[in-house]
Parts: C-alpha cells; sequence; structure tokens
C-alpha cells in the first residue's frame, strides 16, 4: 500500500493580496496532526470581516492564543524537514506559506507542491465530486486549517483507492 502523502492547509486573514496566514494544519502519513493558529506579525494589520466568518476565528483570538511566526515555523521545519507537502490550493498557500517564514526569520527545510502533481488526469476531475462526498459524514469543521488538511488527505486517499 501506497504511503499517504502529508498535506497541509492554510487559513488567512482575508483573501487578497494584503492578507497574511492565521493558522496552519499538517496532516501527517501517519495519522497524526499539528494545527497552530499563528500570532500575527506587527505589520500584519489586514482583516477581512467575510475571512472571519468563514474561518471562525477572530483577531483577538490570535493575539491571545496565537504562536509567534518563530516558534511555528521551527515546529515545521522539525516535523516536515526533507519531506515534500501538498496542497490543493498551491496559489494561494505558498505565497502565505513564505509570508510565514519571512516573518519566522528561517527557510523551509521542506518543499510544498501542488495536489495536482500526485494525481492523474481523472483524479484531478473528480477531486471535488469526491471531496463533497467526503464531506457528508465528515466531523471536523470546514475552514480549520488542520481539518482540512486531513479532509484533503482523505479526498486523495479515496481517489487512489477507486483508481
Amino acid at each position: 500500500m501506497t504511503a499517504l502523502p502529508v498535506f497541509i492547509d492554510i487559513e488567512a486573514s482575508g483573501f487578497g493580496h494584503e492578507s497574511y496566514p492565521i493558522e496552519i494544519g499538517v496532516a501527517f502519513s501517519d495519522g497524526n496532526q499539528y494545527s497552530s493558529l499563528i500570532k500575527p506579525a506587527p505589520h500584519w494589520q489586514y482583516w477581512d470581516p467575510q475571512a472571519e466568518m468563514l474561518h471562525g476565528i477572530d483577531r483577538q483570538q490570535l493575539l491571545c492564543d496565537g504562536v509567534s511566526a518563530a516558534r511555528v515555523t521551527s515546529e515545521l521545519n522539525e516535523c516536515l524537514a526533507g519531506q515534500t507537502v501538498y496542497s490543493d490550493a498551491w496559489v494561494v498557500d505558498k505565497p502565505w506559506l513564505d509570508q510565514l517564514f519571512r516573518a519566522g526569520n528561517q527557510d523551509p527545510h521542506f518543499w510544498l507542491s501542488p495536489v495536482e502533481l500526485i494525481l492523474s488526469e481523472a483524479q484531478m476531475s473528480s477531486w471535488r465530486a469526491t471531496r463533497a462526498v467526503l464531506l457528508q459524514t465528515y466531523q471536523g469543521r470546514l475552514h480549520r486549517a488542520g481539518s482540512d488538511a486531513l479532509l484533503n488527505q482523505m479526498t486523495w486517499q479515496a481517489l487512489h483507492l477507486a483508481a
């Protein structure tokens, strides 16, 4: 049996170029998970109430419960060193991950890749429908980084088993 790929998901303060990462989640191959709220760097000020409604995290919660970018990036480097990690939204997750590592004053010791690189053409076409089926019984909270990373991993697994 093929090992499960590691998935990452990032929630952000908004949807535009001024947004920044506020939560990161990882679903590991062994079934374990990592999730952390991220304390905003002093220059991260943009806040979109629409995004807050989606993920349910307010800025005050980040200021109180968030972890510094330096600590989050150290933890990510420690648990992901040398691995390739996949995202279903690479086009937005990559800039947010880069922003997080700049704020943490570190370089990532892992690679972030789009999930499309490990899917066949048919699997890519079925991704949304398969995810929608899984959502019908999924117990995790959508638009929270750890839950979304796990759901993406489950979607990959369902597509892989169906192939």
